[in-house]
């Protein structure tokens, strides 16, 4: 696994939009973008970024504008500014002599899950997920993001899990309030694991399954004697799509080698036949420990999680500890 160079004070982070653009709420992320200032980064950012449309520009810009960065010596890591629901259509556009010549730190939440994900399984460059750059806009910095930003510059701190999260999804609000009581539950009382780290938004791994940028079966095979932890955040899918989507990953041998799976909380849930979440996990993953209603995903606070990094996963009555470690 290659593990690119970690950011340090002064330095730039380049800032692509291979999804929407932020045009729509151009204010906030025009706050975190000082913060980040603030935090001692400089910002660099590319032509579509601050685009009102979804997706920010044609495919083949878009891609272009994230190889721009790649190949950019000024630009220490990249982010994605936002999510959205394009980022697939780029994918035929990339590069991969590019991406593999270039490695720098790449994060994205949600749908740049579509970039990160496939360049750790087919390259071996580990990736980010958890924040977009649009994501830095509260003032105090809270907790979550301390810990973010102490891994960008490569401490790579234990994250546990929060007592307490915002009910409401952070884009609905300018601040962030903890407001409810956080509780991981688990098929297991007790898990003490360590395996590689590979996931993101299981919305948009599911429409990687089966196509030409899936390397997943090669990466598990790649790192069969480590073993794997998989962690995935539902951004929207029901529980009965849910369900289907876990066991079409089984079949399709993702889980093979399987030490753990971290399920984050679902952001919008419903359902069409009354299976609650907690059912569909637990019917899929019989045979895996689960961590489910995690602090991972689009609700706050969140952990940030290392694709291709090991991880040394505990969770014991509702408390987890995850450190990973860059071997």
């Amino acid at each position: 696994m290659k593990y690119p160079k970690f950011i340090k004070q002064g330095d730039t982070i380049g800032i692509c939009a291979p999804s929407s653009g932020v045009g729509k709420f151009v204010q906030k992320f025009k706050r975190s973008i000082d913060n980040l200032h603030t935090y001692g980064y400089q910002t660099k950012e590319t032509a579509s970024v601050r685009n009102e449309s979804e997706p920010s520009n044609s495919s083949i810009i878009r891609a272009k504008e994230v190889e721009e960065l790649l190949l950019d010596k000024d630009v220490d890591m990249i982010m994605a500014a936002t999510g959205g629901d394009f980022l697939f259509d780029i994918l035929p556009r990339l590069n991969p002599s590019i991406i593999q010549a270039n490695p720098k730190w790449i994060m994205g939440a949600s749908d740049p899950t579509g970039l990160v994900y496939p360049i750790t399984t087919q390259f071996d460059i580990a990736t980010l997920y958890g924040e977009n750059a649009g994501d830095y806009y509260a003032t105090p910095t809270p907790d979550y993001l301390e810990g973010n930003l102490a891994i960008l510059k490569g401490n790579l701190v234990v994250q546990h899990n929060y007592p307490r999260r915002m009910e409401q999804p952070p884009f609905f609000r300018d601040d962030i309030v903890y407001d409810k009581d956080s509780i991981w539950k688990s098929t297991s009382n007790t898990i003490n694991v360590e395996g590689r780290c590979i996931g993101g938004c299981i919305d948009v791994l599911k429409d990687l399954i089966g196509t030409p940028y899936d390397g997943t079966l090669e990466f598990i095979k790649r790192y069969r004697n480590d073993g794997i932890i998989w962690y995935f955040d539902n951004f929207a899918m029901n529980s009965e799509t849910l369900y289907r989507t876990l066991l079409q990953m089984k079949y399709m041998g993702w889980f093979q080698t399987t030490k753990a799976i971290i399920i984050g909380r679902t952001c919008f849930e419903s359902n069409s036949t009354g299976l609650s979440y907690e059912d569909a996990i637990k019917h899929a993953l019989q045979d895996i420990p689960v961590i489910y209603n995690a602090d991972i995903g689009h609700t706050v606070p969140r952990i940030t999680m290392i694709n291709g990094a090991m991880l040394h996963l505990h969770y014991e009555d509702s408390k987890a500890a995850l450190q990973f470690i860059l071997k």
